[in-house]
């Protein structure tokens, strides 16, 4: 998955690619270091299956291996991005990136070959070479000129929006599979129903919001966006809407939940663009210069779990049920929500910020503190009344000249930048961290139905969760989260 797709040039000027004298030794010496340095590896059994010496002998072995590529992406990463790109003046999102850093620079971040070999193992048996991919784009976004540059770059409609949006324009109504996008009058409706597993996420459902992201904000007819989960299907929900349970713990425990694709796309890709709006493909003299953007109403009903809460950081309206609850249980998984670190204690305070990551706190509508997440709390059967008046009131003319002040004086592209080269290593390294495969691993033994388990866990076994999600997740329900009872049913995250 990717965000720009098939690579496109622009005609901004750039620096012209660094010279290949010393970089080019540099890589070289670097592959054939790398080489040498995990040949034993191809001796050793599968990971499940080695010793506890061969277990601390292969641990070793990446180790050196990973120091020597932050050594050399510490020295060269400016180059690097310059070489892969033709001196920025080729587009690469982050799957084409990194594929162009396998080709150029062996060693550096894992091949193709390397990707598909992992893919065959769950989380706990892969070599963890997702966590090389953690290094790369860590020296990437650290820079400020090229980590600028991809940050732009992951702004980009994707190619099937664009492939889309004419029947769109023309019908007002687009399927992609998990979601559903629909124009009704100024509001442009995103319909997440990923039923099975409480719209847990999954690499599947974040591309396809992806695109539909996109559509709102390519189609001229809509002037606002508005997000919300669908019906359910699940038995313990039927019919009822459910706003998003996490990440699928049991996609993350089989090996099924991308670290570019879905952990780095996720936040890069469509949640930067529901914030930021599109790139002007960072061509200095297009008009307008700040691209294309428009606010954003979420209706949150049921739950919003790890996922679902880190996507109202970036709302400009939130709407919730009276007997919605939000949570961020990623903590007590073991992993990171996202930029929710980022953008959470500047919403609540630092406080609340650290009792909801750190803690997992759990925070019901009708609490003081959900005040400070939520704008508008209404009975359920008042919720399509509610977000059809939200959408007149964003649509007026002034509120996106507002909208684009406020996140400039809130958010500056540059600190986003920062979080996110701390955040993908962290990230990455956590994934293979052994309280989280133990988390995941005793949450699929749970379930006992696999990566497609659609029965939530007992009450009360996680609290905090939902269904197959960051917080007690229902089987099935997106990996990551945990899960919680709500009015007696388990659910996730």
């Amino acid at each position: 998955m990717s965000t720009s797709g098939s690579p496109r040039s622009v005609s901004a000027p750039a620096a012209a690619p660094a010279d290949g004298g010393e970089l080019s030794a540099a890589g070289l010496a670097l592959a054939a270091e790398i080489r040498d340095r995990e040949a034993p590896l191809a001796a050793l059994p599968p990971r499940s299956d080695r010793s506890e010496e061969q277990q601390l002998g292969a641990a070793a072995i990446h180790r050196a291996c990973r120091e020597l590529r932050a050594a050399f992406l510490r020295a060269h990463a400016a180059a690097v991005y310059d070489r892969l790109t033709e001196g920025r003046t080729v587009r690469l999102g982050l799957t084409e990136l990194a594929g162009a850093a396998a080709e150029s620079f062996p060693g550096l971040v894992p091949d193709g070959a390397q990707l598909a070999e992992e893919l065959r193992h769950a989380q706990a048996d892969k070599e963890g070479r997702e966590i090389d991919q953690g290094i790369f784009f860590r020296e990437i976004l650290r820079l400020p000129g090229a980590g600028a540059h991809l940050v732009d770059v992951m702004r980009d409609p994707t190619p099937r929006a664009h492939a889309l949006l004419p029947d769109f324009r023309a019908t007002g109504r687009a399927e992609l599979g998990k979601v559903t996008v629909e124009r009704h009058g100024d509001g442009g409706h995103v319909t997440f129903h990923n039923d099975s597993c409480l719209n847990a996420e999954d690499n599947d459902l974040i591309a396809q919001l992806e695109v539909a992201v996109d559509l709102v904000l390519l189609d001229d007819g809509i002037r606002v966006g508005v997000l919300r989960g669908g019906p359910m299907t699940h038995p313990r929900y039927r019919g009822r809407r459910v706003f998003s349970a996490g990440v699928n713990l049991a996609d993350l425990h089989h090996g099924r939940i991308s670290f570019t694709g879905f952990l780095l796309q996720r936040e890069l890709g469509y949640i930067s663009k529901m914030y930021r709006g599109l790139s002007t493909l960072g061509r200095p003299d297009t008009y307008p210069a700040h691209g294309v953007e428009k606010p954003w109403v979420a209706a949150v009903e049921t739950f919003a779990i790890g996922g679902g809460t880190q996507l109202l950081l970036v709302m400009d309206k939130v709407i919730a049920a009276a007997d919605s609850y939000l949570s961020l249980p990623a903590a007590q998984e073991g992993i990171v929500p996202g930029a929710a670190n980022f953008r959470l204690a500047r919403l609540t305070g630092g406080r609340v910020a650290r009792q909801a990551v750190l803690g997992g706190r759990k925070i019901w509508a009708g609490e003081p503190d959900a005040r400070l997440l939520i704008d508008e709390v209404v009975d359920p059967k008042a919720m399509d009344r509610a977000v059809e008046d939200a959408v007149t009131q964003l649509a007026a003319p002034a509120v996106l000249a507002n909208r684009r002040m406020l996140r400039v004086s809130e958010e500056p592209v540059d600190a986003f930048r920062a979080y996110m080269a701390e955040f993908s290593l962290v990230q990455a390294e956590r994934l293979y961290g052994e309280d989280v495969l133990d988390k995941v691993g005793r949450f699929s033994a749970r379930s006992g139905t696999g990566p497609s388990a659609t029965d939530p866990p007992k009450s009360g076994t996680e609290p905090g969760t939902e269904p197959g999600t960051e917080s007690g997740t229902e089987p099935g329900a997106a990996a990551g989260t945990r899960t919680e009872t709500h009015a007696g049913a388990e659910t996730g995250r």
